[in-house]
């Protein structure tokens, strides 16, 4: 069984090699890639020198340096982590061996039910990730713990059918509603979290990349369940239409008038709306179904090949 060690990397030379020389030791048999992202202080040579094969990267972005990653390592178990050694190795195999053994397609590395509040020093990361995690689970119906954790491990079929489509920070939340929507097997366990040391600097902007990850919980949860995002609108429609409605029925019963045409029309026009917005929901829930189909289909062409290539 190959096992590949993925490490985003973006100026992470005061750690690189001590995350490097850790999971060598917690995964002997592992290949472990840096893939470097237009680092400025030698990052590359750094983990080089620590024994990782080094590629690169130069879209700037996370996403997209896991898209290349992804695309371009072919393994039985990808266990991905940050460069910033943030997370200790001693859950390495446990989670290997969920997706080797269990035939898990993610486990996800939970930092919040860990150390993380109280190791993190940054409250408003603390809030965003609560928020997440919330919205996540309410709009896809999850119970998943830790949304933005960069600590995970991935089955061969996961890494090679997963659209990424976010460029930064963003795509561990939008990892996590793929796994949810397409029903794919998802195991988390908790992994203790240790901060930053005080001279490396995170790349995460708390503000513009929660933006970001809000923006593709709200794009996904769009894509993925168009009848209940496309429903609320229609509800929201329906009931200010029928707020507006309501008074001007009771004056027309009590004088057989209707003196307020603009508030009729508004309403009759909300009413409209709430229509449009229900029939959008509905066609682009069947859409929705169909590419799920379509996903277990390809799924198992995509298992099928690659039970092949192992025989081979």
């Amino acid at each position: 069984m190959k096992i590949a060690v993925l490490i985003p990397c973006y100026n992470e030379s005061k750690t690189i090699a001590k995350v490097v020389r850790d999971y060598r030791e917690a995964l002997p048999e592992a290949d472990i890639y840096v893939y470097d992202n237009n680092s400025t202080d030698h990052t590359d040579d750094i983990a080089r020198e620590a024994g990782a094969i080094v590629r690169y990267e130069y879209r700037q972005g996370k996403g997209n340096v896991i898209r290349t990653m992804f695309r371009e390592i072919d393994a039985d178990c990808y266990l991905m982590i940050d460069g910033d050694d943030t997370y200790p190795a001693e859950n390495a195999r446990e989670m290997v061996n969920l997706v080797l053994e269990k035939k898990v397609d993610m486990v996800v590395g939970d930092r919040l039910s860990a150390t993380y509040f109280t190791e993190n020093k940054r409250p408003f990361h603390n809030l965003g990730n609560r928020m997440v995690r919330g919205l996540v689970n309410t709009f896809f119906k999850g119970d998943v713990r830790d949304i933005m954790t960069g600590y995970r491990a991935f089955s061969y079929q996961f890494v090679k059918s997963f659209p990424v489509l976010s460029k930064g920070f963003e795509i561990e939340t939008e990892m996590t509603i793929h796994a949810l929507d397409k029903n794919l097997s998802l195991k988390s366990i908790p992994v203790e979290y240790r901060d930053r040391p005080e001279d490396s600097v995170s790349k995460l902007n708390t503000y513009s990349d929660g933006f970001k990850v809000l923006k593709t919980i709200v794009r996904l949860f769009k894509e993925y369940r168009p009848l209940s995002f496309f429903g609320l609108f229609a509800a929201l429609f329906a009931v200010v239409g029928l707020g507006m409605f309501i008074p001007v029925l009771v004056e027309y019963f009590a004088t057989g008038l209707v003196p307020r045409f603009p508030t009729l029309i508004m309403s009759v026009g909300l009413f409209t709306f709430a229509l449009l917005s229900l029939v959008c929901g509905f066609v682009l829930d069947t859409v929705a179904k169909k590419h799920r189909q379509l996903f277990e289909i390809n799924l198992n062409m995509l298992n099928l090949m690659h039970n092949k290539g192992e025989t081979k």
